[in-house]
């Protein structure tokens, strides 16, 4: 299969990768030719760079692994190549300005596009890229979940059909890590800290519920071995984060966490649903 990867941060190195080394013909997009992820390990021979989407016009398959805030933008410029493919969004985030989720700003700007699905789960970049055992919900169609199973046949992947609560699993994990690494200054002990977590990860649960999520989404991959993964450990971002804040440090790069928390926080007012703990730490952070 011929795969289009956008993206070429870490993580959409790292999915380029795999799906080269699961038997894939690849063809990565970076914006403006740039591929800053993960510049010291070795490129698979049959992964082909380029800036020019229109050499991804004719793939079988796509993924779309650019950073959240660079979202809408590159989907609207691949509009104008998209030729029916299945859609797999990788990113997890909110649109800042919006509140939106991946699959909204999808359905806007590709509205033809009706085969899509949501990769999300416990997945570091690096260790994703060099073979570390690595699981993953692939949420979507049949043809989607095909088709990811052909990209990715090197990741253990666990299928679904809840694209909504996939989605508010990667957003609301990015969320409760920040909060975690937070409290793990912040909090007055341990087990304040967590009942905090545990109260924060059960009003994510509610939002996604109330828009119509399974609540047993929260329990898979994406829901507890994601939170787990990137609410415990300083290699996550927005863990590391959330230290900074609670020491009034700087914090640098894209942390996707605080826009998920301020964007949660919006969605939960408009669908009428309560969370004064993500209320409560947004104004203890000064989000």
């Amino acid at each position: 299969m011929i795969v289009g990867v956008f993206g070429a941060g870490a993580w959409g190195t790292a999915l380029a990768y795999t799906c080269a080394k699961s038997g894939n013909q690849v063809v990565h997009w970076g914006f403006g030719g740039v591929f800053d992820g993960l510049s010291d390990l070795q490129k698979p021979e049959n992964v082909t760079r380029t800036d020019n989407m229109d050499d991804l016009k004719n793939c079988e398959y796509w993924l779309i692994v650019t950073p959240a805030a660079f979202f809408r933008e590159t989907v609207r410029k691949m509009r104008n190549v998209y030729n029916g493919q299945p859609i797999l969004i990788c990113t997890k985030g909110m649109e800042s300005e919006t509140g939106q989720f991946m699959s909204e700003i999808l359905n806007s700007e590709i509205p033809e596009c009706k085969d899509f699905g949501i990769l999300s789960g416990p997945q570091f970049a690096r260790e994703v890229a060099t073979d570390i055992p690595t699981g993953s919900t692939l949420a979507g169609n049949e043809r989607v979940r095909a088709g990811g199973h052909k990209a990715l046949s090197l990741l253990y992947l666990q299928d679904s059909e809840d694209v909504i609560g996939a989605q508010v699993c990667g957003v609301g994990k990015n969320a409760v890590s920040l909060i975690s690494g937070f409290l793990t200054v912040a909090a007055q002990g341990e087990n304040d800290r967590a009942l905090y977590f545990t109260r924060a990860w059960d009003e994510i649960a509610e939002i996604g519920v109330k828009m119509g999520a399974d609540c047993e989404t929260f329990l898979l991959l994406c829901g507890v071995g994601d939170l787990f993964l990137s609410a415990t450990s300083t290699t996550s971002r927005n863990f590391s984060a959330g230290l900074s804040i609670a020491r009034d440090e700087e914090y640098t790069g894209t942390v996707e966490g605080v826009f998920a928390l301020q964007g949660l926080v919006k969605r939960a007012q408009s669908l009428g649903v309560q969370v004064p703990v993500l209320v409560d730490m947004k104004r203890k952070m000064g989000l």
